[in-house]
């Protein structure tokens, strides 16, 4: 196990001690401790950020809600691990927040933490964190690119796009309707570190953000999936509809919808076959740029759906004032619906919302089948999930379409 550091916040001396000493049973000796919330900030500040920072939730001296947010905030920690024995829906709540302010969350461990269950955790973050992991954002970039120590940062446009089509990588996940028929599949964005590392997009669209790479990748994304979609039409004569996220800040481009439109010109893709797809709402504006991108795109044909709806800073306000076709339900409210009633009601008052307000759903995280059948019971919806299938890359994809002739084989309950 590498050199991790650690911040252990825990205000019962003793429960501390155990800990630390957990810690070094596991060969991280990098401890920092303390028994307040300002001791924390005070070792931190002294000793800079830390690789896990182990919380306990209640302390005698308040809470450490405050020091979570400083932690995000200020990139103090990179996971998070939680101590408490507070009722499950609080613990999932302070999760839910500090996942939503950009943490890792690893683990909810009850009190007192067994040496077992540290152990486990260590190993889980360890692999996580990945051994001589670059720490500085120009470093992240350096090795996400493989660039060597002497070329130029940031990296020219040339070096970024040579990067982007020697390791960019897309993937396809097929949305099929509620009785298991394709009827679209989402482009989803991978990196090819090396020959046996795929990343996945929350371990390098930040680093491509920092390096001023992600619209050029974006671009790069859109290029696959109309290219595909263009395939596809040109072999059989279907629309095969695609979707692709976008970052919010594409739309204040004046000239994004009409290359967009050459694009797709180019494939022989009609616009309504495409839907763009807006995770980062929150920082979207009613009275800004945003909005004249939104309504050319829709214009074109384009269709627009919200990206996990209901987590983070997304609000009942862009769907009042934002010209979107769809909306889609995360995991987090829909994995694991059949068996818990609370995602089931979020779920199905989404659902409703979305049919009054005359816009399709796309349930994600569907990942076994009493979940698909829970989605069916709640009213109208496409469905996405690895129960359905896996994300693949685009030979398997054609495959999987050529082999689909029958609907997705939901097994009945009886």
């Amino acid at each position: 196990m590498r050199s991790l550091k650690v911040l252990i916040l825990e205000d019962n001396p003793f429960q501390l001690m155990a800990l630390h000493q957990m810690l070094n049973a596991n060969g991280v000796f990098n401890v920092l401790t303390a028994e307040t919330v300002e001791t924390a900030r005070q070792s931190l500040d002294s000793k800079g950020p830390v690789d896990i920072a182990i919380c306990d939730l209640y302390l005698e001296q308040g809470d450490s809600l405050e020091l979570i947010r400083e932690l995000a905030e200020r990139s103090l920690a990179q996971v998070l691990i939680l101590l408490s024995n507070a009722e499950p829906d609080v613990l999932q709540g302070v999760a839910n927040m500090a996942r939503q302010q950009g943490l890792n969350v690893m683990a909810c461990l009850p009190k007192p933490a067994s040496a077992k269950l540290i152990g486990q955790v260590l190993t889980d973050c360890q692999e996580r964190l990945r051994a001589g992991q670059p720490v500085t954002s120009w470093a992240r970039v350096r090795h996400l690119l493989d660039l060597g120590e002497h070329e130029p940062l940031p990296p020219s446009a040339d070096t970024s796009q040579a990067s982007i089509v020697r390791s960019g990588r897309v993937w396809f996940q097929p949305i099929v309707n509620q009785a298991g028929e394709l009827q679209r599949v989402e482009a989803l964005a991978r990196w090819q570190l090396d020959e046996q590392e795929l990343l996945l997009p929350d371990a390098f669209l930040p680093v491509l953000e920092f390096a001023g790479m992600e619209e050029a990748f974006t671009w790069h994304v859109l290029e696959q999936a109309l290219g595909l979609a263009g395939q596809v039409m040109g072999q059989t004569g279907h629309l095969l509809q695609v979707a692709v996220n976008i970052p919010g800040r594409m739309l204040e481009r004046e000239h994004f919808p009409q290359v967009l439109q050459s694009l797709l010109q180019l494939h022989g893709v009609p616009a309504h076959g495409l839907t763009l797809e807006l995770v980062d709402t929150s920082r979207l504006k009613t009275d800004s740029a945003h909005v004249t991108g939104l309504l050319r795109l829709r214009m074109m044909g384009c269709k627009l759906s919200i990206g996990d709806f209901g987590m983070g800073g997304t609000s009942l306000q862009s769907l009042l004032e934002l010209p979107f076709t769809e909306l889609k339900i995360p995991p987090a409210f829909a994995s694991g619906m059949a068996g818990d009633d609370r995602k089931a009601a979020i779920v199905a008052g989404a659902m409703s919302m979305a049919a009054h307000l005359g816009i399709g759903v796309v349930i994600t995280g569907v990942e076994t089948a009493a979940d698909y059948h829970a989605a069916g019971k709640l009213g109208v919806a496409w469905l996405q999930g690895c129960f359905i299938a896996r994300p693949m890359e685009v030979e398997a994809l054609k495959q999987w379409i050529m082999f689909q002739a029958t609907p997705v084989h939901v097994p009945v309950h009886r």
